[in-house]
């Protein structure tokens, strides 16, 4: 079996046998519903219901707030019980709609579809952006922007990525394994979109029951293959699976489509799938509830807008206090200190850890052993960036190309001396990110 790989990386313990034997369980919210504004990259989402109103799951409650932006719809029925700050797992207070949960789950009537074979380039397009889906793997872009490039004759690739390289997280892999038909009828979809492209089912080889299932599913699709990745983080990273899978190279001036690619997370495509073939909004997503302190971890599917606390109940609760409460995963995600946020469209994974590592470790002396070097999959430079960062020296900082950085953390994971380089590049590329805005 071939290896596509890139070079750097690393090898973390991937924590996924905790999960990734269970199947799916579905969750029906108990308490209220809160639909933060700002689910996506880009413009808020404008509200066009008012407190009091009476929704029917299925019902848009929010449109999109501008050309970058996407619509949200309610996961249940129930009343619009307020429209107000509300905090989510960034820490932030975001503008949200709360809705009563009446319990009934009653539902709108989806609008009726016609055969993918009769739909036009157009016509796909616009079903995708009125159903609010965006890029479910964490970035939040949408997806109906993503799928219209100003020269989609020269998409020669269209990926699903499906390496799921971050520890712990297991959600794409039991989609595969459940639902596999959904992924493959959601990737034609693009594929529809761009008639010179070929469709790559990227799979990591730990998952060689899923590239099994695949490649018998698309034996008899000539425009479909299925690549073996090799298994290493950050595999899944969109810079490193094009080249892993294509060979061609992007920068952090450049979108995948200068690269002839076009790349999309499992959930979206699937997602995709639901929209075309059933004329269904975005409502739900899989997240991964998982770590030692979880009693029963597990994948849920789960309705946008349902609290935290109710998935881990659904995960049979703690069974230890957690010291570490991680939003995502280990080496993306971010600590969390309030259960009592909302899942959104991005919302991944919870991770509970019973020991918190990284705040034991007491940063040194950098020993110039190179390790963050060999490690970097963006081929830079981390100790010397994280110095220049830290002492503001931003010139400095541009020359050794600190904004190819994709904050992946494999330089602090393998640093002996526990330096927090991969938190000071990304502060001095959020300042210099502002800047070039301005």
């Amino acid at each position: 079996m071939a290896k596509r790989t890139f070079q750097g990386g690393i090898h973390p313990y991937d924590g996924k046998e905790l999960s990734k034997d269970k199947p799916i369980k579905a969750v029906l919210p108990k308490g209220d519903l809160v639909y933060p504004l700002s689910q996506h990259i880009g413009a808020p989402a404008k509200p066009i219901v008012q407190k009091g109103d009476h929704v029917l799951t299925g019902q848009k409650i929010a449109e999109a707030g501008g050309f970058v932006s996407a619509p949200i719809y309610a996961t249940v029925s129930g009343t619009v019980k307020s429209i107000e700050p509300r905090r989510v797992v960034t820490g932030d207070n975001v503008m949200s709609i709360i809705i009563e949960n009446d319990g009934l789950y009653e539902e709108v009537e989806y609008p009726q579809v016609k055969p993918l074979e009769k739909m036009g380039r157009e016509e796909i397009i616009e079903r995708i952006k009125e159903a609010g889906i965006v890029g479910m793997g964490g970035a939040g872009f949408p997806t109906y922007i993503k799928l219209s490039p100003k020269e989609p004759d020269k998409i020669d690739y269209v990926i699903a990525n499906c390496a799921e390289c971050e520890p712990y997280l297991t959600s794409d892999y039991r989609r595969m394994l459940e639902e596999p038909e959904k992924l493959i009828k959601g990737l034609k979809v693009s594929l529809k979109l761009f008639e010179n492209a070929r469709g790559i089912l990227a799979v990591e080889d730990n998952k060689p029951d899923c590239i099994e299932l695949l490649k018998n599913l698309t034996k008899d699709e000539p425009r479909i293959s299925v690549k073996a990745l090799k298994t290493k983080y950050p595999q899944g990273a969109e810079r490193q699976i094009i080249y892993a899978t294509t060979g061609r190279a992007i920068n952090s001036s450049m979108l995948p489509a200068d690269a002839g690619c076009v790349v999309n997370n499992v959930d979206t495509i699937v997602a995709i799938y639901h929209a075309i073939y059933e004329g269904r909004p975005l409502m739900n997503r899989i997240v991964t509830v998982t770590g030692d302190a979880v009693a029963d971890p597990r994948n849920f599917i789960v309705r946008i807008g349902t609290n935290y606390h109710e998935l881990i109940e659904e995960a049979g609760g703690f069974k230890k206090e957690p010291v570490k409460i991680v939003s995502g995963g280990p080496m993306m995600g971010f600590g969390i200190f309030d259960l009592d946020v909302p899942t959104t469209k991005t919302a991944s994974a919870l991770l509970c850890l019973t020991e918190d590592d990284v705040s034991r470790m007491e940063p040194s002396a950098c020993i110039k052993c190179g390790r963050c070097v060999e490690a970097c999959p963006s081929r830079l430079v981390p100790n010397k960036l994280a110095v220049y960062a830290q002492n503001y020296a931003e010139e400095e900082f541009l020359a050794l190309d600190g904004l190819e950085c994709v904050e992946c953390g494999c330089c602090s994971f393998v640093c002996p001396a526990k330096r927090p380089l991969t938190q000071s590049i990304k502060s001095m590329r959020k300042i210099q990110l502002a800047k070039k805005k301005k």
